[in-house]
């Protein structure tokens, strides 16, 4: 176990960017944590972080030992858990990567009910649109919308989003209502763009057992904000196609009506990822069972049937 605190250092030191932040959440000072991590990389001969005076920052020696020490460390939590007999209550701080718009609206309700339950929890959220690396992030748990293709996490099945495209009544009443999708080239469209690439999503409908595509027709505006675009069409500007827990509170006040709801894609898996390979925390566990349970209640998932 010799020299295993100055993991610890680095690995904190690394979750919170600095010296200072880090000896805080140890509750130690940043000079200790400074000489901790010198020894280390003298130690193994490569340098760990790249220093400023405000903040440190990973080197890609860094990183891979990084990657390495959260798998390292979080075993290490569950061992003490276990061995002080709390397995089975959620402690500690919760570290989420969620969607922005689904987190605000569906998961971070859950996530509270579950702290009020577990006075021990503390939540860590990064809201934020994207994938990102959990493990090189120290993300226990994040929340991904679509078909996965990253074979090292281990997901969980927890909702599913559907696309509804929704106009105002006043809009409707001064240009008509589409009866079909080719009657949808007759109308303003209000279109996202997608932060990847700048392009414009293409609107999706079913027909028969196909999907097909189309360009948002006549673009009035355009945002790359799901909840933006809801407003835009809330005020009349046009035709909009997002994903249904935006405009639940919308469509349930009678500020918007879903069109052609017969032509609804199939809908998209929403699921909870975690690192693959290694023991889960009970914080963990938790927020996934808390999470599941979206499935079998509808009312938690925005009046959504699976």
């Amino acid at each position: 176990m010799h020299g295993l605190h100055q993991y610890v250092a680095f690995a904190e030191t690394a979750r919170h960017g600095s010296f200072a932040s880090a000896a805080r959440a140890l509750g130690t000072v940043p000079s200790t944590l400074a000489k901790a991590v010198a020894r280390l990389e003298a130690e193994l001969g490569v340098r760990l972080f790249h220093r400023t005076t405000r903040q440190v920052t990973l080197t890609p020696d860094g990183e891979r030992l990084y990657a390495h020490c959260q798998r390292l460390l979080a075993e290490m939590e569950e061992l003490r858990a276990e061995a002080a007999g709390t397995r089975l209550e959620p402690s500690g701080t919760l570290r989420v990567n969620l969607p922005i718009c689904y987190g605000k609206q569906v998961v971070l309700p859950v996530l509270a009910r579950l702290v009020q339950r577990h006075p021990a929890l503390r939540l860590d959220v990064r809201l934020q649109d994207g994938l990102v690396d959990l493990v090189q992030e120290g993300i226990d748990l994040a929340v991904r919308v679509g078909r996965l293709e990253d074979s090292s996490l281990v997901a969980r099945r927890i909702d599913q989003q559907a696309l509804v495209l929704c106009a105002s009544p006043a809009y409707l009443d001064a240009h008509g209502t589409p009866g079909d999708v080719a009657a949808l080239s007759m109308h303003t469209a209000i279109a996202f763009r997608m932060p990847s690439s700048g392009r414009l999503r293409p609107w999706q409908f079913r027909d028969g057992e196909r999907v097909v595509e189309m360009a948002p027709p006549q673009v009035v505006a355009r945002t790359n904000d799901g909840e933006g675009m809801v407003e835009a069409a809330r005020l009349g500007l046009g035709l909009c196609q997002v994903p249904d827990y935006m405009a639940a509170a919308a469509l349930a006040r009678g500020e918007l009506v879903e069109l052609l709801p017969h032509c609804r894609p199939e809908p998209l898996p929403i699921s909870a990822v975690v690192p693959g390979g290694r023991l889960l925390p009970a914080r963990v566990r938790a927020a996934l069972d808390a999470l599941a349970a979206l499935r079998s209640d509808p009312a938690g998932s925005s009046g959504r049937a699976d």
